[in-house]
């Protein structure tokens, strides 16, 4: 096996483009895999100030207009990395085949489309809640920044969610608030004094509308530590509980000031705030933090993150998530959870004097650094995880480095230091507040509602739609109203069928018929291309294999499209549909296995009732996407030689196998061979020597590998090529006795997914296609065919592997067409004879099975149905002869 590999990319999909949190942890994730071997191409839907950022990490940013977001050719990329909900356009060309098995991580860091869930349900918008949820299932992975965000977004779960944890948006938040507040103004414009020492007491962030039981136990615990500093009044200072948990409704209030007055503590110690108010105020406000949820979370609170990033000491519950990150008495002290006495204890030590003790200081300074860098390492090594999870590494690829690399990493801050001292609006107060915006949501609302004005969802929930709308009701009064219209209409029609006509009636009978099959004859009208077609030489099939491709086809007299799958062709086109002509293309697993070249045997099955002209090319609907199909120049240059050139057994070929040079930068490195291993696990020759020796039943002394030299010429990739139709019949004929062969070393029944071509289940899938693609050339070179490239883009020939050079090369005796030609016959008649060599035998499945021996029995056949034809007439000669002619009556 080669150890040579070549680069191929990972995709970036980008919402926009702006310097932000969200722009800082993928530009931190994307350098660090960088480090791996991850090569990334990036895509924008938005234009943004962070493209220059991009452009230096991975080069150019292609920009995904709305009209261009069927353009963008995913197979080339090995899995795609949709970031925010803004990508759903993209991802939604990615939900057609043939790219539904690229590879899909969908980052969802907004809560938008959360808030918006419950009113849809509320409204029974069941379709726009499905439509969502097709568009989550299409995701291997929908990778969230915090648990809370996959329980709401509960109802789309198709389960697929990943959470991996995050802590940029807070410390940007923090940042970016100490840049234009200070301690000071705030508790001035709060009416809390300069002494005053607050301590803010944070609740869970599971219940937020009520004073919840999690609440009261949380005051049961601080009973205590409120008993010991709320009374106090021996000190210059005034202890202050700040309570930070649910809204911020009188209710909320009125249940804290209760408490306060039942543990008899001073007037005006206590004070509450809500989430939805400007929590960055309150955080920054406080000089300790005491968390005091009796409710284990899942990821690191929020709240704490950016209480740290303040540089304020936090007391917190000994909980598993809080010791995976912290140190005690480092960056924070912990408390034995539900214990008041552990509480108080554990509070003491950052008291001195009526103020904060230089204990307090140093946890504070220390857990201000440690949130720098908080959870960097763990969310680069969760990606780099998925991406080995998720991704199918082809043949032709490096594997990445090992993920032990990534330790100690740190989020890029230094991208970013002007943004956070020129802070920017866009983080709102409120803990739920949605990171930025999505207007994805509410195009997707007007799309299936109609306009919609819709307020802040956080504070009422309510959706407004117009009056002038119409209502479910008035749908239903609708279609019951069409449907007895249509049941009036056919009743009808079926009445006037049964009546009785008069004589002068039939001209209308008549004119009736024509229109009915003029009718049959438009259900797939022709196109202008067909029509241009006419007395053309040539005509290039475009093979495609589903509706993302439709993009990427060529219109006109040179081209027609060719569809593998009938459901997917093109109505408003002529384009064949390969599985009507070759029914093997229905099963699905031989359609992939076979790819371009299955289009290709269905062309060739009763080629004349399709394709009566002496050229005939094809061309992979791939060329378009990646920049090799042909510029109308060098189409005028193909169509122009072909038309001097009627004679001759040539072929045109414009898109080049890559194999001038290696990963490594080494020219001429690659032979044909030697690429054919890279691009088939490193089995290529094994395997093509084994169908060779097989189809041909050589003994294993006789070399089987057809010999290609290494003359720095070129040869043909993707299936673009043109020749004489007569060549290409031959062509066929020789691929179908090949791919059987190959069909044969893997006929294994027990287990359909085996390939030893393949390296992953992608490209398990196509086992068969990356040997087949190649095929042409070991059959051109060895038949003995001119072979000339044509430049896709200037149409400049050059003639390669020159038929002189080939002399004592060529192994023409497998390739003489009388061989092949009684090759063919023996497969023919042994499927005739229903003699197969296995149950599951390919060859009378790709096409014609013609011999002898089929042609003698239609003629016998046809011999038999001419009698049988002359025996009834004289029949019934003789019975109008004997009886005399009786004309029945009319209606008789």
């Amino acid at each position: 096996m080669s150890t040579l590999a070549l680069e191929n990319y990972r995709c970036y999909v980008l919402g926009n483009m702006k310097k932000d949190p969200r722009t800082l942890m993928l530009v931190t994730v994307m350098k660090n895999l960088q480090k791996l071997g991850y090569v990334f191409k990036v895509f924008a839907v938005e234009n943004g100030e962070a493209r220059s950022l991009w452009e230096h990490l991975a080069g150019h940013v292609k920009l995904l207009v709305s009209e261009q977001l069927g353009h963008a050719d995913w197979t080339i990329f090995e899995g795609v990395i949709a970031d925010s909900l803004e990508a759903k356009e993209a991802i939604s060309s990615l939900m057609q085949e043939p790219f539904r098995s690229v590879p899909l991580i969908w980052i969802v860091h907004e809560d938008i489309l959360a808030n918006q869930l419950p009113v849809y349900q509320r409204m029974g918008q069941n379709s726009l809640i499905s439509h969502w949820r097709s568009a989550f299932a299409r995701a291997d992975v929908v990778v969230f920044p915090q648990f809370t965000l996959p329980m709401l977004h509960s109802v789309l779960d198709d389960g697929n969610f990943v959470v991996i944890p995050e802590s940029v948006v807070d410390i940007w938040a923090a940042e970016s608030y100490s840049e234009t507040h200070t301690k000071q103004k705030l508790r001035e414009m709060n009416e809390f004094g300069e002494e005053d020492v607050i301590i803010l007491v944070l609740g869970s962030s599971f219940f937020y509308n009520e004073f919840s039981w999690d609440n009261a136990v949380a005051m049961h615990m601080l009973g205590p530590l409120l008993t010991r500093y709320g009374r106090r009044k021996d000190t210059s200072s005034s202890f202050k509980f700040v309570f930070l948990y649910g809204n911020s409704t009188k209710g909320q209030s009125d249940a804290v000031q209760e408490v306060a007055s039942r543990l008899g503590l001073t007037e005006g110690t206590v004070r509450h705030f809500g989430l939805n108010e400007d929590v960055n105020k309150v955080l920054l406000m406080a000089d300790i933090l005491v968390y005091a949820s009796s409710q284990e979370e899942q990821n690191f609170p929020p709240l704490i993150v950016r209480a740290m990033s303040f540089g304020i000491p936090i007391i917190t519950p000994d909980f598993p998530v809080m010791k995976k990150y912290l140190a005690d008495e480092v960056h924070g002290i912990f408390f034995r959870r539900n214990d008041p006495d552990a509480l108080l204890k554990a509070f003491s030590p950052l008291i001195s004097d009526g103020r904060l003790s230089e204990f307090a200081q140093t946890i504070a300074s220390s857990g201000r650094l440690l949130t720098k860098n908080l959870m960097a390492t763990e969310c680069i090594t969760g990606y780099a995880r998925l991406l080995e999870n998720i991704l199918h590494f082809p043949s032709d690829t490096f594997l990445p480095g090992s993920i032990s690399q990534l330790q100690g990493a740190a989020w890029e801050w230094s991208f970013f230091r002007s943004e956070l001292e020129q802070p920017k609006i866009f983080i709102l107060d409120s803990a739920y507040a949605s990171i930025g915006k999505s207007g994805i949501v509410f195009q997707v609302e007007e799309k299936f509602m109609g306009v919609i004005e819709s307020t802040n969802p956080v504070d009422n929930n309510t959706l407004f739609v117009s009056d002038e709308l119409p209502s479910k009701l008035d749908w239903d009064v609708l279609e019951e109203i069409e449907g007895a219209e249509e049941y009036e209409k056919v009743e009808s029609e079926e009445l006037e069928d049964r009546m009785e006509r008069d004589v002068e009636d039939w001209e209308e009978i008549y004119r009736n018929a024509r229109k009915s099959e003029k009718l049959k004859f438009e259900v797939n009208e022709r196109d202008e291309g067909e029509l241009e077609r006419t007395g053309q030489p040539l005509c290039i099939y475009e093979i495609y294999d589903g509706a993302g491709a439709w993009p990427f086809l060529h219109h006109g007299s040179l081209y027609r499209g060719l569809s593998l799958s009938s459901k997917d062709r093109r109505l408003s086109s002529d384009d064949v549909d390969a599985a009507d002509r070759l029914p093997l293309l229905n099963d699905t697993y031989y359609r992939d296995i076979l790819c371009e070249i299955g289009g290709m045997f269905s062309v060739a099955n009763k080629v004349d009732s399709i394709h009566m002209r002496p050229w005939i090319g094809f061309q992979s609907w791939r060329a378009a996407g990646r920049k090799v199909s042909l510029s109308s120049k060098a189409e005028e240059s193909l169509e122009n030689i072909i038309k001097q050139e009627t004679k001759g057994e040539i072929i045109y070929f414009w898109t080049r196998l890559d194999i001038d040079g290696d990963a490594y930068g080494r020219k001429n490195a690659l032979t044909f061979w030697s690429m054919c291993d890279i691009l088939n696990q490193g089995n290529c020759r094994t395997t093509f020597e084994d169908a060779f020796r097989h189809m041909y039943g050589l003994p294993e002394h006789i070399e089987a590998l057809p010999p290609m030299p290494e003359d720095g010429h070129h040869w043909s990739s993707l299936h673009n090529w043109v020749m004489p139709t007569p060549s290409f019949l031959e062509f066929v004929m020789f691929s179908r006795m090949f791919s059987e062969s190959l069909d044969a070393l893997h006929n294994n029944l027990n287990d359909s997914i085996s390939c030893s071509l393949a390296s992953s289940l992608l490209e398990r899938k196509h086992c068969y296609c990356r040997v087949l693609e190649l095929l042409v050339n070991v059959w051109a070179y060895h038949s003995g065919r001119k072979m000339v490239y044509i430049n896709p883009r200037d149409g400049s020939l050059e003639e390669q592997h020159p038929l002189l050079q080939r002399k004592g090369l060529m192994w023409a005796k497998y390739f003489n067409f009388t061989l092949l030609k009684s090759m063919d016959e023996d497969l023919a008649e042994a499927a005739d004879d229903k003699d197969h060599p296995r149950e599951r035998w390919l060859w009378p499945l790709t096409g014609e099975v013609h011999w002898k021996g089929v042609y003698e029995r239609e003629r016998e056949e046809r011999y038999r149905l001419k009698m049988d034809k002359k025996r009834k007439t004289k029949e019934k000669l003789y019975d109008r002869i004997k009886n005399g002619y009786k004309q029945k009556s009319l209606g008789g």
